[in-house]
């Protein structure tokens, strides 16, 4: 199949790939840049599995074609630490173990934090709502829950 070449910011370097015309973005983060973060599960963009940030917006990478990154700025799961150290959200998910098996996690993480970046102190009602698109199968929702309140409280406390 025809290889259309794409280059973007990834995680904060410049990058380029050649994709095919119907490969969505999380199979090019996968195949291209070894980025296992983000998963294909449903393919119909309702998990929330496949999450990625394009241009500081979440968007379902399974629906999301990898050429429409042409010239964007994306940000996975791996991309929210920083010099060794991780986001306050990854911290935050560990310490209150807000993850059984761990598939929705980088979805659940990226979406907390685009939350938190748009609202700093939001209520459970407003938690469980901007999250409602990532499934858990697991059920742990309430260590979720726990987990964005705690990186808000944390992230509080740096400014």
């Amino acid at each position: 199949m025809e290889q259309l070449r794409i280059r973007f910011l990834l995680n904060g370097e410049e990058v380029e790939a050649g994709v095919a015309p119907v490969e969505n973005l999380v199979q090019a983060l996968r195949r291209c840049f070894h980025l296992y973060g983000g998963r294909e599960s449903c393919g119909q963009g309702i998990c929330g599995t496949c999450t990625v940030i394009v241009n500081g917006r979440a968007v379902s990478g399974c629906l999301y074609l990898a050429v429409l990154a042409e010239g964007t700025e994306v940000v996975t799961v791996e991309g929210l630490s920083a010099g060794g150290r991780l986001h306050p959200v990854q911290e935050a998910f560990i310490s209150c173990s807000a993850f059984q098996c761990g598939f929705c996690t980088p979805g659940m993480i990226l979406m907390s934090t685009q939350l938190l970046e748009e609202n700093p102190d939001p209520t459970d009602q407003q938690i469980r709502h901007y999250l409602s698109g990532n499934l858990c199968r697991c059920g742990a929702y309430p260590e979720i829950l726990q987990a964005v309140k705690t990186a808000a409280q944390a992230l509080a406390s740096q400014k």
